[in-house]
């Protein structure tokens, strides 16, 4: 993959870019196996997505997606559990608008 001149990288590979970022900086010390304890996640969600977290009707919500997204049941989220987080999230909110657009 070649840039031309210098250029600013697409906003999609800017994100994506943040996404590893965001995640190796909450991986902790465990960033040898790359995964996210429920803690570092829970921490993750409540720092990064706050807005995804506002007002829980129950509060150990979080905690139990966590549970549901960590398919290995190993009690940690590597890097595909933590993108299939992202995604429902990113699907939530995408289906959220578009019913708030429509009248």
């Amino acid at each position: 993959m070649t840039r031309q001149k210098m250029s600013r990288p697409p906003e999609t590979e800017r994100c994506v870019e943040s996404l590893i970022t965001d995640f190796q900086k909450h991986a902790g010390k465990k960033l040898i196996d790359c995964t996210l304890s429920m803690t570092e996640s829970l921490t993750f969600v409540n720092t990064e997505l706050a807005a995804f977290t506002k007002n829980p009707k129950d509060p150990d919500v979080l905690y139990l997606i966590m549970k549901k997204l960590d398919l290995s049941s190993g009690g940690q989220l590597g890097f595909q559990e933590f993108v299939n987080l992202i995604g429902s999230l990113a699907i939530v909110s995408h289906n959220s608008f578009t019913r708030s657009t429509h009248f």
